[in-house]
């Protein structure tokens, strides 16, 4: 499921051997809202420094932000104290890494989930609509009653983006199949309540879906916890969270941000750091679905061939999964 990043990063393991002349760096990450252990895409980033710092033994500076001016003021810090290169955790984060990033043009920044058009900038964006396509197959041919549910954190396009490619993955299974949705929230807050993302899963719950999707950080929690305590399927994201509730989540679907952090550490050291927009998506190994000893009773073999053959489609460009990002008009809503 990683070779194509991972293989990258064996590549750049080999570049910065004994063989290769090595550059300082100071690796730091600024967390989005939720904290870096919020068990999803925060933790996700930090899992991905903590590798590089046990493989290399250099230390990943960290900040959790708790409040919206702490993303410019953490970023500026950082870069003050000469850390290079820093990652910014989220699309939150855009307009601190534009202001800072031309504040200090020789600090390498990256930019997870937005973009920033400045040479000392990665901008780092994902498909998730390809793996979140998975994910609907998966809760369609797993599902009794004929309803599935989804619950987003805040009520963003990224978000109805994961929406948009889980219904459409869903009604490639089965046409008729109906699909709850429901936000969390307009503001930050919807990324870090999981009581209310367990009320929204338990009213989805009452209205018959049996397979719950979420993309909503921390608040995701309560949505596993809801699906798992009615004796339903929860689908995870961002990481793997089969673990969470063994038996009771159907999959996760990956957001490869910590490979992407990880990578940019590697490539910084290496002397191969660059700028620009980077896109992850399936061809590439930074989306996808989760199986492993936690989910294996609940994945037949039926559902591991029809994802990979769908997989394929999609990397072959014979099956189109929309992006909400690029048109707002969902077909399949």
């Amino acid at each position: 499921m990683r070779r194509h990043l991972l293989a990258a990063l064996c590549g750049l393991a080999l570049l910065a051997g004994p063989a290769a002349a090595q550059q300082e760096v100071r690796p730091a990450i600024v967390f989005d809202m939720g904290g870096r252990f919020d068990r999803s895409f925060n933790e996700a980033v930090h899992r991905g420094g903590q590798e590089f710092q046990r493989a290399t033994g250099i230390q990943v500076a960290e900040f959790e932000v708790t409040a919206e001016p702490q993303r410019e003021q953490a970023l500026r810090n950082f870069a003050r104290r000469g850390q290079d290169p820093i990652v910014a955790v989220g699309f939150a984060q855009r307009a601190a890494v534009e202001t800072v990033a031309r504040e200090f043009p020789n600090t390498r920044f990256v930019v997870l989930d937005s973009f920033v058009d400045l040479p000392n900038v990665r901008s780092v964006l994902f498909r998730e609509e390809q793996g979140s396509y998975l994910a609907g197959m998966m809760a369609a041919m797993a599902s009794r009653s004929g309803r599935i549910g989804f619950v987003g954190g805040m009520d963003i396009p990224l978000i109805r983006k994961f929406a948009c490619g889980y219904v459409q993955g869903a009604r490639a299974v089965n046409p008729q199949i109906q699909v709850f949705q429901n936000m969390t929230g307009s503001t930050p807050a919807a990324w870090r309540d999981p009581v209310r993302g367990s009320e929204l899963a338990r009213s989805q719950i009452e209205r018959g879906a049996d397979v719950i999707f979420h993309a909503a950080g921390g608040t995701g929690r309560g949505v596993l916890q809801a699906a798992a305590d009615a004796g339903r399927l929860g689908i995870g994201v961002d990481s793997n969270q089969n673990h969470l509730h063994p038996g009771h989540v159907l999959t996760s679907m990956l957001k490869r941000v910590d490979v992407a952090a990880r990578l940019a550490f590697e490539e910084a050291r290496a002397g191969r750091f660059t700028g620009g927009r980077q896109v992850l998506g399936l061809a590439e190994d930074g989306v996808g679905v989760a199986f492993d000893e936690h989910n294996d009773r609940l994945v037949t073999a039926e559902m591991r061939q029809r994802v990979d053959r769908a997989r394929a489609e999609i990397v072959a460009g014979r099956v189109s999964v929309h992006d909400f990002m690029t048109d707002n008009n969902c077909p399949v809503n």
